[in-house]
């Protein structure tokens, strides 16, 4: 019975509580039972249990929210504060590089394991009363996936490929992103607005915010490192519910024609329609789709489940052609790395969006725009008034005191190769102009 109860992968409280309720069910059993459970917590060999029970992984990972801006004036404190920090940490000689020899997961234990709460100890993730045991116990469990979460990481406590990439960036490199993104948060330090959106590119996450207070958040999809997403400030005037879209001159070039030669069928599956320069409509049987150039024609995709902007399109003036919008493949805000659009910015709550971007304009509430969308008719909507949009890169920044939160710089705009952390290998690389999305998958 001990021998069963040992191989069992339960935890401690788990394993008092159902010792427990067996006593209460059978009285005659409760002596044998309280005697098993005794010899199992008395075993040298039951593991970290007391660790475990003693861990407080959800807190941890709550501290690393909040509701203030990342744009808020009221975090340059924090920001100094984490200079300051960090600026000790390098005079202290930084902190050590993590090599793990096994996999590094819940449950095992390893000389390497030591320096790997050490380099969590320094950098504020564990607390230095969990200890320097071999054991990966709840505490290293914690603190790796709050680790993971100022990183901007799947918190799924699991010391991954770009886990340990973000771990091993040295102190002063860290301290010098510090520093350079002080200065681009204090550029944007003045009124930005009572309401606004701000797109962070590094993070490819957006941010509503209202009287000071992030009323919204969402993943997004931004572009590639060859096809940036441009930092802009402007305002946003128009959502389009329904949108068309409209295939730039490169993509037809380059990926309609030769679909076209492999499968006529491609632009009416994908509701793509071709029209001349006067509006008239052409058929796609017309045009000789082995020519060297594309024809003088727009290729233009109805609005539906399968348009490449789905179900909404946010408009604002900018000089590069870029928006906001829905996407079909929603599969695709899942993945680590998120930067692989030509410029424009995927929303993945695009309509929750919409409508706080349209709360004020009235008529157009969450009601209002389902059934527009059911309806599948193309539906401009002009705000009441005009929403400021700011896109930034920002990699490194803190909205709560001892949060310091780091991202990926996509672009290599900080100065270290050692920073580009998830990089586009595998990415096709197109030098193409800033002007679409990508071409539909059906």
């Amino acid at each position: 019975m001990v021998e069963k109860l040992r191989m069992l992968p339960v935890s401690r409280r788990a394993l008092l509580r159902g010792a427990a309720f067996a006593g209460a069910a059978t009285l005659a059993n409760s002596a044998f039972a309280q005697s098993a459970v005794q010899q199992l917590i008395q075993d040298r060999d039951r593991g970290n249990w007391d660790d475990q029970f003693d861990a407080q992984t959800s807190r941890a990972m709550a501290d690393v929210l909040t509701n203030t801006p990342m744009l808020s004036a009221s975090n340059m404190p924090y920001m100094q504060q984490a200079i300051a920090s960090y600026q000790q940490i390098v005079a202290n000689g930084g902190w050590p590089q993590v090599n793990p020899t096994v996999k590094l997961v819940l449950g095992v234990s390893d000389p390497s394991v030591q320096v790997l709460r050490q380099r969590l100890m320094i950098s504020g993730d564990l607390q230095r009363g969990a200890g320097m045991s071999s054991a990966f116990d709840t505490y290293v469990d914690g603190a790796l996936r709050r680790f993971q979460a100022r990183h901007g990481l799947p918190t799924d406590g699991t010391l991954g490929e770009y886990t340990l990439k973000a771990m091993n960036v040295p102190a002063d490199i860290r301290l010098n992103q510090l520093n350079i993104n002080l200065v681009r948060l204090q550029a944007m330090s003045g009124d930005l607005g009572r309401r606004y959106v701000e797109v962070n590119i590094p993070a490819a996450y957006i941010e509503a915010v209202e009287d000071g207070r992030v009323a919204l958040r969402s993943t997004a999809i931004v572009g590639r490192e060859s096809r940036p997403t441009p930092v802009l400030n402007s305002k946003i005037f128009e959502v389009i519910l329904n949108p068309y879209w409209t295939a730039p001159r490169s993509i037809i070039q380059k990926d309609i024609m030769p679909l076209m030669q492999k499968d006529p069928t491609y632009l009416t599956r994908n509701n793509i329609r071709l029209f001349d320069a006067k509006g008239n409509e052409v058929s796609p049987d017309t045009v000789d789709w082995n020519a060297p150039k594309a024809p003088n024609l727009m290729f233009r995709q109805d609005p539906g489940k399968i348009n490449a902007m789905a179900s909404s399109k946010v408009n604002f003036h900018n000089p590069y052609s870029v928006y906001m919008h829905d996407t079909p493949e929603q599969s695709l805000f899942n993945k680590i790395i998120r930067f692989d659009s030509s410029g424009c910015v995927r929303v993945q709550s695009i309509r929750d969006l919409d409508v706080w971007l349209l709360k004020e304009t009235p008529g157009w509430n969450r009601q209002q725009i389902e059934r527009v969308i059911a309806s599948r008719v193309n539906t401009p909507v002009k705000l009441t008034e005009e929403v400021p949009v700011y896109f930034v890169y920002i990699t490194a920044w803190s909205a709560k005191d001892g949060i310091v939160q780091f991202r990926d710089d996509i672009y290599n705009r900080d100065g270290d190769q050692q920073l580009a952390l998830q990089s586009n290998i595998g990415v096709e690389q197109n030098p193409g102009a800033i002007e679409d999305d990508n071409l539909p998958k059906q």
